[in-house]
C-alpha cells in the first residue's frame, strides 16, 4: 500500500498566480450558495453562534491532530507541494503544519465562516493562506493534498461534500470522530451533545466511516485510531474513562472503540 502512494505525483495542477488572484478577493458568491452542502439550515458557522460556544475554534486541539498528520506523512514517505484544508476553522493546523514540514510546500485553507476567517488573519504569512469561500465551488482548485479533519459530520449533505471535493485534490486526509459507541448510545444525552456543542448531525463507527468513504468513491489507502478521548481529556468524566480505554484498547482495537468510544479515525485515501 505504501508504495503506490509513494508514487503518487506531487506536482499542482492550478496556476499559482491564478490561484494568488483568487485568494486576493472574497468571493463573489453569497455564502447561502458556497454553503450550499448547508452546514445547516440555519447555519451557525456563518451566524456566529459556533464561535460563541467553541471560543478556541479547536485550535487546543490541532497540535494533537498535527502529530498525527505527520505520523500518517512519514509512514507513507509523502511529501506533498501543497497542501489545502477544507474546514480551516482558525487556520492553527496548517500554521503547525508550516512549521513541521522540511520539503518547499505552500500551505491554503478554506472556510465558510467569516469569523474563523477572522482569526486566521494572525497566522497568514507568504505561505500560508486563507479565504473566505467553499473550495468545492472554486473552478480550477487542486491541491496535492487536502485535509478534511473532523468536518463532514457537520454536514447536511455529507456524501453530495465528498463528491465534490474528491476533484480538488489528489491525496487526502480525513479526521472522523467516532462518536457511535456502546457507551455513548447508552447515556441518554451522550450523542445529543455532540450536536448541541459541536454541531454533529451525523454519528460514525469505523465501519460506516470507511464504507461512507468508499460509497463516495474514494479509494482508502491507510487508517489507524488517534485516542482523542486519551490524549485531550479534560472533564472529570473523560479522566475516569481513561485506565479502561487504554487497557481494553491494549487487548483489542476494535472492541474497545465500539464499546468505550474516546477514538477517532485518520485514514488516507485518493
Amino acid at each position: 500500500m505504501g508504495e503506490s502512494v509513494r508514487k503518487t505525483d506531487t506536482r499542482m495542477n492550478v496556476s499559482p498566480v491564478s490561484l494568488a488572484s483568487d485568494l486576493a478577493a472574497p468571493s463573489s458568491e453569497p455564502l447561502t450558495q458556497m454553503a450550499s452542502s448547508r452546514m445547516l439550515t440555519r447555519n451557525i458557522y456563518t451566524d456566529g453562534t459556533y464561535l460563541d460556544k467553541n471560543p478556541l475554534w479547536h485550535t487546543d486541539e490541532s497540535p494533537f491532530k498535527v502529530k498525527h498528520i505527520l505520523r500518517m506523512l512519514k509512514k507513507h514517505h509523502l511529501q506533498p507541494r501543497t497542501i489545502c484544508e477544507v474546514g480551516c476553522g482558525a487556520g492553527e493546523v496548517l500554521r503547525l503544519l508550516q512549521q513541521n514540514i522540511d520539503n518547499p510546500c505552500r500551505f491554503w485553507g478554506y472556510d465558510i465562516s467569516p469569523q474563523a476567517i477572522k482569526l486566521c488573519k494572525t497566522r497568514t504569512n507568504d505561505g500560508l493562506h486563507f479565504k473566505l469561500a467553499d473550495l468545492t465551488r472554486e473552478e480550477g482548485a487542486f491541491f496535492d493534498l487536502l485535509l478534511v479533519l473532523d468536518v463532514f459530520e457537520h454536514v447536511e449533505d455529507y456524501f453530495g461534500f465528498l463528491d465534490r471535493t474528491r476533484a480538488k485534490g489528489d491525496l487526502k486526509i480525513f479526521h472522523i470522530p467516532l462518536d457511535l459507541s456502546v457507551q455513548a448510545v447508552l447515556r441518554k444525552r451522550g450523542l445529543l451533545k455532540r450536536r448541541e456543542l459541536w454541531g454533529h448531525l451525523h454519528y460514525f463507527s469505523k465501519e460506516t466511516a470507511l464504507e461512507t468513504l468508499k460509497h463516495a468513491g474514494y479509494e482508502v489507502l491507510d487508517y489507524f485510531y488517534t485516542p482523542r478521548g486519551i490524549e485531550l481529556a479534560t472533564e472529570t468524566v473523560h479522566k475516569l474513562a481513561l485506565l479502561p480505554r487504554m487497557i481494553c484498547f491494549r487487548i483489542h482495537q476494535d472492541l474497545a472503540v465500539r464499546t468505550l468510544g474516546g477514538y477517532s479515525l485518520l485514514v488516507l485515501a485518493r
